[in-house]
């Protein structure tokens, strides 16, 4: 009797194991982009916009030199306040895909060769990370 308990037992076992095991441990595509990552982003956009007047002065001083003060100011200003703005709009949106029925970022994103364009998040200020948010892990 112990013995068919014991199989019983291992078999209800797998039948509610078997759908878990099944299960993708990673996030669905889907949760991707979505309406918590577009909160999290307005927020982000609003509280940091600052970070751009910052870093694109630095920019504009790496690029161009001597004018980065007067130009880098006026740039980064507009880059601010352009960030400001469509951090609110994303805290207020944040519940409908406004973007082309998307989720995704309304900031025209970087372009690798000329640096105009946006980042999904504000520029961090400092040398400890530039994205990717989950640094991967190396064995030397």
């Amino acid at each position: 009797m112990t013995s068919l308990r014991f199989l019983v037992a291992g078999f209800l076992a797998l039948v509610l194991v078997t759908p878990l095991a099944r299960a993708d441990i990673q996030a669905p595509p889907a949760s991707d982009q979505g309406p918590t990552r577009k909160l999290g982003r307005g927020i982000s956009n609003v509280f940091w916009a600052t970070n751009e007047l910052v870093e694109t002065v630095r920019l504009v001083d790496e690029a161009e030199g001597n004018d980065a003060l007067g130009y880098g100011t006026v740039k980064g200003l507009g880059r601010m306040f352009a960030r400001m703005g469509v951090g609110v709009f994303e805290i207020l949106t944040f519940p409908w895909p406004t973007n082309k029925g998307k989720y995704t970022p309304h900031l025209r994103p970087a372009i690798p060769w000329i640096y105009s364009g946006y980042e999904e998040f504000p520029p961090e200020l400092g040398w400890e990370s530039r994205y990717p948010y989950a640094r991967a892990l190396s064995v030397p």
